[in-house]
């Protein structure tokens, strides 16, 4: 069976508010539909990728780049077919863009090998666990919000069936930003996950005090600590100096720079983005150095894809969403047998691939390109 032809699709739907964290705004969600269609008649179709404003150029570099490369090739060679797409990123100026783009070309062929055989992605990878953990994205700074709002929030992830939040931090001084974690845990409970997320909001120092003053608070883990020029080692600094475990990896594009964050003893949990980095093919090679070195997987945000690779893995943690309907209607509306959240899990089916299926007249409806 061979890959006959590529299709990627680019995405953005306006959001009604801003949903910022300390470094960054959200004003629309974004991604990229992708299809690959096989000469035995599978069709492989996936989406990647949330904040992604830059997705008519992705597109443009699929079907430029990457489908003149890799249409006629076996289906069931990946490993050949993703050596020959990364080996453009030696002479691409942009190669964290590019491979964005691959990452949507890969997970799109994982699909379709899936389907080929008749086996969901987590079976393909080793299907340790049949459903996961799932927690909600939030605690994002609005104007206004008071800790009574925050509470109020809380509560609300827990009626959506949320096991825990991920809450954003590093945008105010570390004690006002302790004071939001200390409002966000008495309103949730002490069985309630509750992870912090700084975005590379502070300086070691600045992290590092406020991970004492929440220590006390049963944290899970402390998210991209510290500032993005020397990110590696200040994280090892805070690591040392707290007894918080500390993840970062979603900045992360490649499994070699999984590798160096594991080497620095930065982290205890590694949340590589399969939509950042090189998909699903780079994602297990950097979840396999991750189990050798006693550390734990997580994946930033998709769903739709991290829930089969951490439900592969004995080492995986939680899949992430975003619970509130308003930041992201692609999860809420597109994907239309998203599995329920119930008492705080989420169910990865046996549907071949990724299982996914989604609301044509909704691509059409939000397509740029």
């Amino acid at each position: 069976m061979r890959i006959e032809s590529l299709e990627a699709i680019a995405l953005s739907i306006p959001l009604t508010r801003d949903f910022g964290g300390s470094t960054y705004h959200v004003l629309k969600r974004c991604t990229v539909v992708t299809r690959v269609r096989t000469t035995g008649g599978v069709t492989g179709e996936v989406y990647n990728g949330d904040n992604r404003e830059h997705g008519p150029e992705i597109v443009r570099l699929i079907h430029e780049l990457l489908a003149p490369l890799v249409r006629g090739e076996d289906l069931f060679s990946l490993e050949r077919v993703w050596d020959k797409m990364f080996a453009q990123t030696h002479a691409y100026g942009d190669k964290k863009l590019l491979l964005e783009a691959i990452a949507c070309v890969d997970c799109a062929l994982w699909d379709a090998y899936g389907k080929a055989l008749g086996r969901s992605v987590r079976q393909l990878l080793g299907g340790y666990r049949t459903k996961l953990p799932i927690i909600s994205i939030g605690g994002y700074y609005v104007e206004g919000k008071t800790h009574a709002d925050i509470g109020r929030e809380m509560e609300l992830y827990r009626k959506a069936g949320m096991a825990g939040c991920k809450f954003k931090v590093g945008g105010l001084s570390p004690e006002e930003d302790a004071k939001r974690v200390t409002a966000a845990r008495k309103a949730a409970g002490d069985d309630f996950i509750l992870i912090v997320d700084a975005n590379r909001g502070w300086s070691a120092p600045n992290a590092t005090r406020f991970a004492r003053l929440i220590e006390p608070l049963n944290i899970t883990w402390f998210e991209e600590p510290c500032h993005w020029y020397d990110d590696v080692a200040l994280m090892a600094q805070v690591r040392r100096a707290t007894r918080i475990p500390v993840a970062a990896g979603q900045c992360e594009y490649t499994s070699h720079g999984v590798r160096r964050l594991v080497d620095a003893n930065a982290v205890d949990f590694v949340n590589y983005d399969a939509s950042e980095g090189g998909g699903v093919t780079d994602w297990r090679r950097a979840a396999a150095l991750c189990q050798t070195a006693g550390v734990r997987m997580a994946h930033h945000e998709e769903s739709q894809i991290s829930r089969h690779l951490l439900a592969a893995v004995m080492h995986g943690t939680y899949a992430e969403c975003f619970a509130d309907p308003a930041r992201d209607p692609v999860w809420q509306t597109m994907w239309l047998n998203r599995p329920p959240a119930k008492s705080g899990m989420i169910d990865v089916a046996d549907d071949p691939g990724f299982g996914l299926v989604l609301d044509q007249d909704f691509i059409q409806r939000y397509r740029v390109a």
